[in-house]
């Protein structure tokens, strides 16, 4: 079975998250897709961050009616602060049957060369990409723009691994949807209903 892995941070998760999840589950040659929920990531404020119950909580009500979309708290349980290359041995250690591949922005894409072991990475995984707003087209039109930023011989050598589905551009933050909630604005058409309701309930990112 192949797995996508779509790592997040899901503070909250939103439309966009699920349009990309849904659009990589039925238009590329991946079986499953899992919302890999990030327990602290170091580049964003911790005191921004709702507790990982409620985030992972959060995904459960927005995948729930999505059967080849699956939680996962799997970076739960891992130390911190953790790398991507070693959720991927202890997902291959726990899932041996399993085949499994990141699914990232193009943005994420052009900084992959700094990412700890990221040839280990591409040596073992497929890279499943999707667009962002200033670039959309082909695997090969979003590496010529990225030369300056990924080495060539890492392209001639890991360019097969690296598809680009042309998946829906998606521009919405989670971000945006804390502050405009803490302003008192209508955010419901960004969230899943229940994810609305349970942040609602909650009264999450109201202070």
């Amino acid at each position: 079975m192949k797995i996508g892995l779509y790592f997040g941070t899901f503070n909250p998760i939103h439309v966009g998250h699920l349009i990309i999840a849904n659009h990589m589950a039925e238009h590329s040659d991946l079986d499953q897709i899992w919302m890999v929920v990030t327990p602290h990531n170091p580049l964003k404020k911790k005191s921004t961050l709702l507790d990982d119950y409620h985030r992972l909580q959060m995904v459960h009500l927005a995948t729930e009616d999505f059967p080849k979309i699956k939680p996962s708290d799997i970076e739960f349980k891992l130390s911190q602060p953790n790398y991507t290359v070693n959720t991927l041995v202890h997902l291959e250690e726990k899932y041996p049957n399993y085949e499994f591949s990141l699914i990232m922005g193009e943005d994420n894409l052009k900084s992959l060369h700094k990412w700890k072991n990221y040839e280990v990475i591409l040596e073992n995984h497929d890279i499943y990409v999707y667009p962002r707003l200033e670039t959309k087209g082909s695997v090969e039109e979003a590496i010529s723009l990225d030369v300056e930023n990924l080495d060539v011989k890492i392209l001639q050598k890991f360019g097969t691994k690296i598809h680009m589905i042309d998946a829906p551009v998606v521009e919405i933050s989670s971000t945006f949807i804390r502050e405009n909630i803490k302003k008192g604005k209508n955010v419901q058409p960004l969230l899943p209903a229940k994810v609305w309701e349970y942040i609602d309930h909650n009264n999450f990112y109201k202070k």
